[in-house]
């Protein structure tokens, strides 16, 4: 599985989402502080970017702006409807100041 240096983690907000394709793949990489979590860019619910939406650092989650669908950062997994389905979690590390994606 390809790993693919995507930005510097400063370039990212302290609490935030940007949208980056790594390898083809279009993927949402939410840092919280000095973590860094990748997941599917679009809600499963109606293909709207997750990146835009709201971070919860608290819980790990990041909610869909349009309908409000929550996705655990850990997991993918929504907790709250419209979505059912899962998005992608995909492994994401910080290497000497880089932010690193792992996508198959």
């Amino acid at each position: 599985m390809p790993e693919v240096t995507v930005c510097r983690l400063d370039e990212l907000p302290e609490v935030g989402a940007q949208e980056f394709t790594v390898e083809g793949t279009r993927v949402a990489v939410v840092r919280i502080a000095a973590d860094v979590y990748a997941v599917g860019a679009e809600c499963t619910h109606q293909s709207v970017p997750l990146a835009e939406g709201e971070i919860d650092p608290d819980t790990c989650h990041i909610e869909c702006w349009k309908h409000g669908s929550s996705f655990s950062l850990l997991t993918g997994h929504p907790d709250a409807l419209p979505a059912t389905r899962s998005v992608a979690v995909y492994p994401a590390r910080v290497d000497a100041g880089a932010v690193v994606v792992t996508v198959p």
